[in-house]
């Protein structure tokens, strides 16, 4: 869904955060999680409480899916292995409705989906801390 023209700075957000995805998974290339001596970031919520949150383990899973591991980035993160491609064709809409032709873009999910998206996440939470 679109609604009026964007400034210049709407414009660029799409191309300065895929910039940015597109320097990180350089780094993350050639960075191994599963090396400790390695600088990369530890989940704050699994630091903190020493559970694994919905995203943990996504590092791990861009690293061997950069390098071509399909099973070991299932085995990172399963969930959000999954809706990676939903990602990708939103960030595309994106990018092509903010920067190419100028409109503002909001995410079509609603009351309903956002519920939804929360509670898969929490589900996802549960299974992953409780199976291991």
């Amino acid at each position: 869904m679109t609604a009026g023209p964007a400034p210049w700075t709407v414009r660029a957000l799409p191309v300065v955060l895929g910039a940015a995805a597109v320097a990180g998974a350089v780094y993350v290339y050639g960075h191994s999680p599963y090396d400790p001596s390695q600088l990369l970031p530890r989940c704050p919520v699994q630091w903190a409480t020493g559970l694994s949150c919905p995203g943990c383990g996504g590092t791990r899973m861009a690293y061997s899916l950069l390098h071509g591991d399909l099973a070991g980035a299932a085995r990172a993160n399963a969930a959000l292995l999954a809706v990676l491609p939903v990602v990708a064709l939103g960030y595309g809409h994106w990018l092509t409705t903010a920067t190419l032709r100028g409109r503002r873009y909001r995410v079509p999910v609603g009351k309903r989906g956002s519920a939804a998206i929360i509670a898969i996440a929490a589900l996802w939470t549960v299974l992953r801390n409780v199976l291991g």
